[in-house]
């Protein structure tokens, strides 16, 4: 039988996902966001179809056992940036919206936020190239913290620290994990910038 899930142009979130703007909140590691993610992945897929190649779940709500914001990162490749862009209109037909501001930010991918009816976002959409730094980074974060319990203790810790001193501060949240991320893109052997990251 189809799954209903990703038959809906916009359907409705699982009710535990969503964050209110610049707000930190994390909860515990909850077994079903891979369950989530590959209703959304199915959804884009069977909206984009080839139009984007490999759909990844990323970020911290991708590693088992690690405390995150509720909301689902997700990255999806694309041939080029172009492409990306051509894709725009099918991505906020499915509720995916873009704005040219996160290009300031990290310029070879385009972003994407899924809001809840309140405004809460719920799915950040990530399209770059595979041979693009945002791609690589992005895997080799969430794969090195999989790979390695010490590092994913740390960086948890780091986490609730910062959620506590930046409880409505998102922008301050992410610069106090920029150190961590550097070091582990230097653990993981991947050459270039360091990067702001889930």
């Amino acid at each position: 039988m189809p799954n209903p899930s990703h038959q809906t142009r916009n359907p409705v979130a699982p009710p535990a996902l969503g964050l209110e703007r610049r707000a930190v909140r994390l909860v515990a590691y909850d077994p079903r966001w891979p369950e989530w993610f590959a209703a959304e992945a199915a959804r884009l897929r069977d909206a984009l179809g080839n139009r984007v190649g490999k759909i990844e779940h990323i970020g911290s709500t991708a590693i088992p056992g690690l405390p995150a914001k509720p909301i689902l990162d997700m990255m999806a490749s694309v041939d080029s940036l172009e492409e990306a862009e051509q894709l725009i209109p099918a991505l906020q037909e499915l509720g995916h919206e873009w704005g040219p501001r996160d290009m300031q930010d990290v310029p070879d991918r385009r972003y994407f936020v899924r809001h809840r009816e309140d405004g809460a976002s719920t799915h950040h959409l990530s399209l770059a190239a595979e041979t693009s730094y945002c791609w690589r980074s992005q895997l080799a974060f969430r794969d090195y913290l999989r790979a390695n319990a010490e590092a994913r203790e740390t960086y948890a810790r780091l986490k609730r620290d910062l959620a506590l001193r930046f409880p409505q501060d998102r922008g301050s949240y992410i610069d106090g994990k920029t150190a961590f991320v550097a070091e582990i893109m230097t653990a993981a052997a991947v050459p270039g910038r360091a990067e702001r990251n889930a």
